[in-house]
């Protein structure tokens, strides 16, 4: 009986198969590093050493970013902030209390407190804080109304479409000096937003912004 398939039609089909299996070992590996490690989904709050609340200290006491996240406007990095610092306060306030016991942990050991991160993004993806924020980008377009967060969280995807939506057209996420700070910023006008990114456009070019080295080096 002469055979069905030849030797040559044998190894194309295991090729195909091989190249198929390939492409799905391939999709979910970048699928797996796209997802940030560590990172919380949308809206969902992670155990945290100490319950700090946004609400109380940035809406409530008035307390600017700055403080906490020194470095935000000179680095890529935010900076979060030392035991030492908070023991600035809570050595006289609530001294007492066991929730302030990894304060105290952490400066007895010279270490520093191991927040749990909420928006961190993959290695691949370059993102400076200090940048965006002299380019006029309120903290409030990433992160949210945290003066009304009692426990942080996450409230954007930070997906590359989200990012690459925000590049294309800036004007409405931009604000004037320190009140890229503000809880909620001021509200601009139309002839504001022009102004500002009139601006950014003679610093960065549009092809500037939406090219994939930008992001990715």
């Amino acid at each position: 009986m002469p055979q069905t398939f030849t030797p040559g039609m044998v190894l194309g089909a295991k090729l195909v198969v091989m190249a198929i299996g390939a492409v799905v070992i391939l999709v979910v590996i970048v699928a797996a590093a796209w997802s940030p490690i560590g990172a919380a989904a949308v809206d969902e709050i992670k155990s945290q050493p100490i319950p700090f609340s946004h609400k109380h200290h940035v809406g409530d006491v008035g307390l600017d970013c700055r403080f906490c996240h020194a470095t935000v406007e000179t680095q890529a990095t935010p900076g979060m902030p030392s035991a030492q610092l908070c023991l600035g306060c809570h050595s006289q306030l609530f001294a007492d209390q066991a929730l302030f016991a990894p304060l105290h942990r952490a400066v007895e050991r010279h270490q520093p407190i191991e927040w749990t991160q909420l928006h961190r993004l993959p290695d691949y993806v370059y993102f400076d804080h200090s940048v965006h924020l002299a380019k006029g980008v309120a903290c409030i377009e990433c992160h949210g109304r945290v003066d009304q967060m009692s426990l942080m969280r996450r409230p954007q995807e930070l997906t590359m479409k989200w990012c690459f939506a925000c590049h294309q057209d800036p004007a409405p996420h931009l604000r004037f000096g320190d009140d890229v700070f503000g809880m909620p910023p001021h509200e601009i006008s139309d002839a504001q937003a022009a102004t500002l990114n009139r601006f950014m456009r003679q610093l960065e070019s549009r092809q500037r912004m939406t090219d994939c080295s930008t992001c990715h080096r």
